[in-house]
């Protein structure tokens, strides 16, 4: 996804004539010998602690089978698969700040201690295994302080497929995102390309990991994504004389030719154009912009994408730029913005339940919205580990491995192994909105 930026939100308004804008209306998108004991001998096995046969050594008769039997806590839990998280916040610059965050206001809910810096961007919420942002578990009987740190001892919670496919790794990252300010001019590279820049620049790029991803509107949202059709471009270079001077007369005359020519002539041209203006000297696309001024709407998504941190930036932002990279790499496709958007899928199986699927193995996002009127919701079992993010209501969670029930209300995050049943009680008589990320291969 090609996200704006250069020098504030006047500069959305210079690569909105060449870039695809899209709107998102809501709805579219070995235990301690300490803990060892003696039991009586039963179907030829003869059971004892590791204490009791030093200590009773005389009366351990020659030829049996004894099997050491664990009592630890440590191990009566090792089956639960159902456990609360507690999420990292990552503060960008380009959050809103305090308390207008979302971000800050689902973390503030779901954790009465959690002190908010009114004056600190709270810009995305992560849940997920990311080594920059591991969720932490809420559950002080589980040995494992991160999910990451759990999932790499209990792989089999990702489900048979997923555990295969993604090498006993979880292959998604579920977000939050508050946006205030422009977030970088960006894409994100394929696995082949990823790949090659973490080998050549692993202080730059972190991951050898693709980042397709998908966003959600919780508010009004509104974003720019790949290149509007030629003839729109066209027009705004015609009517917008600053945007012309940045693309340049021969980039321009270009793009106007390619109108009467096949595909390969417009990828030509749309990349002599975008490489024109991502390539200005900052002094010259000031000037420009100040003669540009374009009011923008604060905006809120959930966001759900390959376990990667790997981005692309030419502008907007004071982390690394790599503008030939990002020149480069893009698909310079035009097609009308409609085409990115997708509503989601209504289950068959649950009247309440929406499904976003898109065209990528790493990531799935289900959309729950319970009446109220409900008292008890059942989670669907899946063959994926997966996270559920309670945006609105307050319920109680149970599960069959879980020891106690689960308290969650709006900002709580609960972890579900594959396979796992969840019932939801309504505790609250207000409508239930939930997002649950997954893999579903």
């Amino acid at each position: 996804m090609l996200r704006p930026q250069i020098a504030g939100w006047k500069a959305l308004y210079l690569w909105g004539f060449l870039l695809r804008a899209g709107v998102w209306e809501r709805d579219l998108a070995c235990p301690q010998w300490p803990h060892l004991a003696l039991r009586r001998p039963r179907r030829r096995e003869n059971y004892i602690s590791h204490e009791s046969l030093r200590a009773e050594r005389s009366r351990v008769l020659p030829g049996k089978i004894y099997v050491l039997e664990d009592r630890s806590e440590a191990s009566r839990m090792a089956a639960q698969r159902v456990f609360p998280l507690s999420c990292v916040v990552q503060q960008y610059a380009w959050g809103k700040l305090g308390s207008n965050s979302e971000v800050a206001r689902l973390l503030a809910s779901s954790d009465p201690l959690a002190q908010i810096s009114e004056d600190k961007p709270y810009a995305e919420l992560w849940m997920g295994t990311h080594p920059r942002g591991d969720a932490k578990i809420l559950d002080n009987r589980i040995s494992q302080k991160t999910l990451g740190q759990w999932i790499a001892d209990n792989q089999d919670s990702l489900g048979s497929k997923v555990k295969d496919t993604f090498n006993g790794k979880l292959p998604f990252l579920f977000k939050v995102l508050s946006v205030e300010t422009a977030l970088s001019i960006q894409a994100h590279p394929n696995k082949e390309l990823a790949e090659k820049l973490h080998l050549q620049a692993p202080q730059h790029y972190p991951d050898a990991n693709h980042k397709p991803e998908m966003a959600i509107a919780l508010t009004p949202f509104q974003g720019l994504c790949g290149f509007r059709p030629v003839e729109e471009i066209v027009t705004f270079l015609t009517k917008v004389p600053e945007f012309q001077f940045l693309i340049g007369d021969n980039a321009a005359a270009q793009l106007k030719q390619s109108l009467s020519q096949d595909s390969e002539a417009v990828t030509s041209a749309l990349r002599s154009c975008f490489s024109h203006l991502m390539k200005s000297e900052k002094k010259v696309v000031v000037e420009q912009l100040n003669l540009l001024v374009k009011r923008i709407s604060q905006q809120d998504c959930v966001e759900c994408m390959a376990c990667s941190d790997n981005t692309v930036r030419a502008g907007l932002t004071p982390k690394f730029i790599d503008v030939p990279t990002l020149c480069e790499m893009l698909s310079y496709t035009p097609s009308p913005s409609q085409d990115r958007l997708f509503p989601p899928a209504r289950s068959p199986e649950d009247p309440y339940l929406s499904v976003y699927n898109p065209p990528v193995p790493d990531f799935t996002v289900m959309k729950v919205e319970v009446p109220g009127s409900v008292t008890e919701y059942k989670v669907l079992a899946l063959d994926s580990a997966s996270i559920l993010l309670v945006v609105q209501g307050t319920v109680t969670a149970s599960s069959p491995t879980a020891q106690a029930t689960i308290p969650l209300k709006r900002g709580g995050v609960l972890f579900i192994g594959a396979n796992e049943s969840v019932s939801l009680k309504l505790t609250v008589p207000e409508d239930l909105l939930m997002f649950r990320a997954c893999c579903l291969l």
